[in-house]
């Protein structure tokens, strides 16, 4: 939750939040699982094409989202968001809401690693981060929402919209102390057409099924697309546009797309197994029983339906099934 009292004593309110803890901001740059920020090029980055809405009382929530919608070729303003994210007995805004108002944009919302270097390598990339954080006390917190638009790694500060102030230049100890405070919290939004810079393979997949789960099935697909040209290895960007066609009735497109899974990974039984399903939607049963089959050959820990099929033939339209692998 959000209070967003933030203005010109920005300074003052940020040195207050220096006393919340003990422990000293780690050192810049960050080490961890992301990138080392030594290592992101170049040195100073300052995002182009990035609005600016300073915040009404208690707005930051609207303004921050404005923000990084408008970034994305999206017409809003903050007043247009306020009834979908500002709480006004709570007087802020949640994550959650956040998250859905830019889901229901059409856009992918990829949470960060708790890292100042994915937060580094995402702006290197062009992408501006959204950010929480709690500017006063552990035990009497002020949360606040920012959005991340640059960073100076020779004066090691990370350059902000914040408030009332455009393109501000938070020293990294202060930003390091506030941001752990909320968590380390921290989403970049995209278009399905697009992967973060820090992509990872998992993390996408589930912000691409978030979109699906909310009721985006489109962007849902666009994404998951997007995964298959990304990881081109993997079977389950495949999957998951069968299983999402498979759960719109639409069995020949789900169909398609588990035949196309078990020809490029013959081996994933977990692709025979959804395959025999959507041909025994389909009124394949011969075929349907196979490809269950398979799977339960494959992995019979897993898979071992391997009922008999209701009908000795397929239908006419049964498309043909690929060869099942020979398990050594």
């Amino acid at each position: 939750m959000t209070g967003c009292h933030l203005g010109r004593g920005l300074g003052a309110v940020l040195a207050l939040g220096l006393l919340a803890g003990c422990a000293s901001a780690p050192p810049w740059p960050e080490t961890g699982a992301a990138p080392q920020a030594e290592d992101i090029e170049p040195a100073t980055v300052m995002v182009g094409d990035v609005p600016f809405f300073p915040q009404e009382k208690y707005q930051c929530g609207p303004a921050a989202l404005a923000t990084v919608l408008n970034h994305r070729g999206l017409d809003t303003d903050p007043e247009s968001l306020k009834d979908k994210v500002f709480i006004p007995g709570r007087q802020g805004s949640l994550q959650v809401e956040m998250v859905a108002t830019a889901r229901a944009h059409g856009l992918l919302v990829y949470p960060l690693e708790p890292e100042l270097g994915a937060v580094l390598e995402e702006v290197a990339a062009g992408n501006p981060v959204l950010i929480l954080q709690n500017l006063q006390l552990d035990w009497w917190p002020q949360w606040h929402f920012a959005v991340v638009t640059g960073y100076d790694r020779g004066e090691e500060t990370l350059i902000l919209n914040t408030g009332t102030l455009e393109h501000y230049s938070m020293p990294h100890d202060v930003f390091m102390a506030t941001w752990a405070r909320a968590d380390h919290w921290a989403v970049v939004t995209l278009p399905p057409t697009q992967t973060p810079a820090t992509a990872q393979r998992l993390p996408y997949l589930r912000a691409a099924h978030d979109l699906e789960a909310s009721n985006h099935p489109e962007a849902a697909l666009t994404a998951y697309r997007t995964a298959e040209e990304r990881w081109p290895d993997d079977p389950t960007p495949i999957m998951a546009q069968g299983n999402l066609a498979f759960s719109q009735h639409r069995v020949e497109k789900a169909t398609d797309h588990f035949r196309r899974a078990v020809q490029r990974f013959p081996g994933f039984a977990a692709g025979w197994n959804n395959l025999g399903y959507a041909l025994e939607a389909q009124g394949c049963n011969v075929f349907a029983y196979q490809a269950k089959a398979c799977a339960g050959n494959l992995a019979p820990e897993r898979f071992d339906d391997q009922s008999r099929p209701t009908a000795s033939s397929n239908a006419d339209h049964c498309p043909a099934l690929p060869s099942c692998p020979l398990v050594q």
